[in-house]
């Protein structure tokens, strides 16, 4: 069973009872769901991801004092403040530990806990820095894609203000000139490692150095491809998963995994270098498509100042052109 499938049952035959009957005056104002670290929220998950950090829960998101609801009717006649916390958090702990097979975990994860009670602001700010999602350009530029994923997979179950829904929306995809800014930075990337470095480190018999820069040109083309498909790449153990599922350049699985996963002798490293050169053909075709460079060549790194110069906003294009990556 999925871990998603396996939360929202979970929630449903006991989570919404239990809220329904112990905190009805506050239930509308909660929200609940299942998003941020671990496979299950991606829906990546199988029998091996159930050795750790993997049972039947789900998260209650409470809005902050004075932040969400301030000068609300709400606000001025009731606390959502500690004491409601551990309240909740105690019922929470007091719902079955078995569910369909599956166990509560005695011990955390790491990194802080998944599940039970959450401040709806502590998880944006965790996530993204803000706790409202009110990004600036600096901000959108530096918050890891990986944790911006983070903010915007799962599923929310409940949400009768759409508090965390309309901040979920706010950062559910990059602004296009930052996606632009992004690609530019990544292109330049893979020009650099694919293109110019990686032979030049095959020719001085540097095996590490020439691994390590078709390394950089496959994580730096996965970033892209997934900025084509409006996408935030996922954490790296599961980016190629989520790659196959991608409708734009998805189909480029088997040839990434390949470059990182062969050795680097001079005949099979030479045709890894052409591989490059039609892995940076294809994806400049998705660029040309969608009209965001005008470069006539397969020089990645003409096509990165290409795409940076259709940033409209001036500031943000003169910015370092690694700015984003």
């Amino acid at each position: 069973m999925k871990g998603l499938e396996l939360s929202k049952r979970y929630y449903e035959e006991y989570g919404r009872p239990m809220l329904e009957e112990k905190f009805s005056e506050i239930f509308p104002y909660l929200a609940v769901g299942l998003c941020g670290s671990g496979s299950e929220c991606f829906g990546f998950d199988d029998e091996r991801s159930q050795d750790h950090d993997f049972e039947p829960g789900f998260c209650i998101y409470v809005p902050d004092p004075g932040i969400y609801l301030k000068d609300s009717e709400f606000e001025k006649n009731n606390s959502l403040d500690e004491k409601i916390i551990f309240r909740l958090q105690r019922e929470y702990d007091k719902l079955p530990d078995v569910f369909l097979g599956f166990k509560k975990q005695k011990m955390k994860p790491v990194g802080g806990n998944r599940r039970g009670v959450i401040r709806i602001g502590d998880f944006f700010k965790g996530k993204c820095s803000n706790p409202e999602g009110d990004l600036s350009v600096y901000d959108w530029l530096m918050v890891p894609e990986y944790a911006l994923a983070e903010a915007v997979n799962g599923e929310i179950y409940f949400d009768n203000l759409g508090l965390i829904s309309s901040i979920r929306n706010k950062l559910d995809h990059y602004p296009d000139e930052i996606r632009l800014k992004k690609i530019a930075g990544y292109l330049l990337t893979m020009a650099q490692s694919g293109q110019y470095n990686y032979l030049r480190c095959v020719e001085r018999k540097e095996n590490a150095a020439a691994q390590m820069s078709m390394f950089k040109f496959v994580e730096a083309g996965l970033h892209v491809i997934f900025l084509l498909n409006g996408r935030y790449m996922p954490y790296y153990k599961w980016s190629f998963r989520a790659l196959s599922e991608l409708k734009r350049l998805g189909n480029l699985y088997d040839s990434l995994e390949f470059l990182i996963s062969s050795d680097n002798g001079v005949k099979l490293a030479q045709t890894k270098s052409e591989m490059v050169e039609d892995i940076s053909a294809l994806i400049i075709r998705e660029l040309k498509a969608e009209g965001i460079t005008e470069a006539v060549c397969n020089d990645l790194e003409k096509h990165a100042y290409s795409v940076n110069d259709h940033i409209k906003d001036g500031n943000l294009r003169n910015m370092d052109i690694f700015a984003g990556v």
